[in-house]
């Protein structure tokens, strides 16, 4: 993490609720979709739930309390290792906020959480146009050959 960074990287709290739900919004209209209240509820609990099969988030803290950034990540087996591998879902900065190092932050904290988990992988999806984030991503992760498909 950049010394000068003026943020500090931590899990989510129960007392984050009105700042997570601003994160995560702003993060889903980006992608240009929303949820109903019932998936912001259940979302929230499993974040704070302690069921290592759920979630869990790391949120960006600036000096004066605000959250400014917020990664979900999940822990899951993988049939090529006997490790659990990190899927990082969900990553976002508030655009006041962009430019100052926090993306790469929440990332390295990620990657750091694995580490602790002894998971040897972490991987993340990114859509094609989200080009200012993929700047970062070829900077801190490397790009693969695969494509995903879901069904219809």
């Amino acid at each position: 993490m950049p010394q000068d960074l003026q943020v500090s990287i931590r899990p989510l709290s129960p007392e984050d609720e009105a700042d997570w739900r601003r994160l995560w919004t702003g993060y889903l209209a980006y992608y240009e979709t929303s949820v109903a209240e019932e998936v912001y509820q259940s979302t929230f609990a499993r974040l704070l739930g302690d069921d290592p099969r759920d979630f869990s988030c790391l949120v960006a803290e600036d000096r004066s309390g605000r959250l400014v950034g917020l990664t979900h990540y999940l822990f899951h087996r993988h049939a090529w290792k006997i490790e659990e591998v990190c899927y990082l879902q969900d990553l976002y900065a508030d655009p006041d906020a962009r430019g100052l190092g926090i993306g790469r932050a929440l990332i390295e904290a990620v990657y750091a959480a694995a580490d602790a988990a002894d998971a040897p992988a972490v991987y993340w999806l990114t859509q094609e146009f989200n080009a200012t984030a993929r700047k970062l991503y070829d900077r801190i992760g490397v790009l693969t050959p695969f494509l995903k498909y879901q069904r219809p």
